[in-house]
């Protein structure tokens, strides 16, 4: 099928949608449907996240989102079930959005897809057509047409572009819908339920789309590489990475998207998608060496900045304190999955660093770390601390691994007072160095002065 490139109009049919997983994917996706007027019952087994949506608080940080959420729940095009079952009996369209984790050989586990298509399939409606809306590796759409095992059902992709921290903007007003599909009208139905977005619709085929989805990632992923490898380049030769990007993006070839330096590049998707990307490459025999290069240039961002949190304390951080502040892979969001700050913090610990670490999303009592009964797994060994100020109490560096914005504001002569020792090493060029300075720290950024 070739891709064709569709121009929208705004008039919609309301329809009923049954969203399978209330996670960073299915819950804004949920919401925007139920906000362009559809009704839709979003299913989540997981107990605790059920319960929080019923009493209308945010399992996920995400601005925007509550109202959003609200605002669906009191138009009476919202509901919430426990029960995959339950919530597509009736439906029009079943959105898949469950995980797709990354497997040991960096392919995507679909195990979870798998499960879910098993489980709705004998008690969807005749006509009904299911979405993979999960990033899935080229072929899903076929697999998930296997496993229902239904004549009278077709498997449509539908891969999100959401950034974490915008979704809800990201939902509303999308670049782009993209739709693949055997079935033309299959997929031609789907976009429509985007249609008041008034984005262009892209139909193409399945296997064209899930491949859309891996590049796109791949792309940025290999965008931000280059960035981080050139803040290193200015950093030798004297120049300033701001202005540089700032000679790069205003090149509308280019553009000013992922063009800020910073501890390496994380998240659910870039590391997971970009090494998918390249299994199915290598599966496919070809030698992606671009690709393995951006990965590799990833790798060695990470160590360049424990190399400055190294250099700050004096060439070692064994029997050093660290304070660390930032632990999700990005501000805006409470995500810490594939965190380059917590692949830092762990390296940090790995080395004998104590480190004593402070993120907005991670709730600690005031005037106590949080006990070690209560520390979430991914955050073992670190010392958490209820604000920037105990984080850096006693602490020969301070390393800035997100770029909330509450850290520009804070009372550095105050940190002054409870620092060991005042370095800080600002791996995401939040901080002006010149006023930093003049207080008597030493600073280390990425690429500049």
């Amino acid at each position: 099928m070739t891709a064709r490139t569709h121009a929208r109009d705004s008039r919609s049919t309301t329809h009923c949608i049954a969203v399978i997983g209330a996670g960073y994917v299915g819950l804004p996706t949920a919401a925007t449907l139920a906000h362009f007027g559809h009704r839709v019952v979003l299913a989540e087994r997981e107990e605790k996240r059920l319960a929080a949506l019923r009493s209308g608080r945010m399992p996920i940080v995400e601005a925007g989102l509550d109202d959003l959420v609200a605002g669906g729940v009191a138009a009476g095009n919202l509901s919430f079930s426990a029960s995959a079952i339950e919530a597509v009996v009736g439906a029009d369209f079943v959105f898949l959005c469950v995980p797709t984790p990354q497997g040991a050989d960096g392919s995507a586990d679909l195990s979870y897809v798998e499960a879910a298509a098993k489980e709705i399939g004998p008690h969807l409606e005749a006509g009904t057509i299911v979405v993979n809306k999960s990033t899935v590796p080229v072929g899903s759409a076929t697999m998930v047409e296997q496993v229902i095992g239904r004549p009278d059902i077709r498997v449509v992709s539908n891969p999100e572009f959401l950034r974490e921290g915008t979704a809800v903007v990201d939902s509303l007003h999308p670049d782009r819908i993209v739709v693949g599909a055997d079935d033309s009208q299959a997929a031609a139905r789907v976009g429509e339920l985007f249609s008041s977005t008034g984005a262009p619709l892209i139909v193409t085929d399945a296997t064209t789309s899930e491949t859309i989805k891996y590049s796109s990632n791949a792309f940025l992923a290999t965008k931000l590489s280059f960035v981080n490898a050139l803040a290193a380049v200015c950093e030798e030769v004297g120049a300033d990475v701001r202005d540089v990007m700032l000679g790069l993006g205003y090149d509308k070839r280019i553009g000013f998207d992922f063009l800020r330096p910073g501890p390496g590049w994380g998240g659910s998707c870039l590391p997971k998608d970009t090494r998918a990307l390249l299994h199915i490459a290598q599966e496919a025999g070809y030698d992606f060496s671009l690709l393995a290069g951006a990965i590799a240039s990833n790798e060695q961002q990470l160590a360049r900045v424990l190399s400055k949190v190294e250099v700050a304390c004096g060439g070692s951080v064994d029997g050093v304190t660290v304070g660390a502040w930032g632990l999700t892979f990005k501000a805006n969001t409470d995500d810490r999955r594939d965190s380059p700050s917590l692949q830092i913090t762990q390296r940090l610990l790995a080395l004998g660093a104590t480190v004593q670490a402070f993120d907005p999303t991670v709730p600690v009592a005031p005037g106590g770390e949080m006990g070690a009964e209560l520390v979430p797994e991914d955050l073992s060994g670190l010392s958490l601390r209820a604000d920037p100020y105990e984080a850096a109490s006693g602490a020969s560096a301070i390393v800035v691994l997100t770029e909330w914005d509450e850290f520009r504001w804070l009372d550095f002569r105050r940190l002054l007072g409870v620092m060991a020792q005042p370095s800080i090493v600002d791996a995401r060029n939040l901080l002006d160095p010149a006023a930093v300075r003049r207080l008597g720290f030493t600073y280390a950024g990425i690429g500049r002065q």
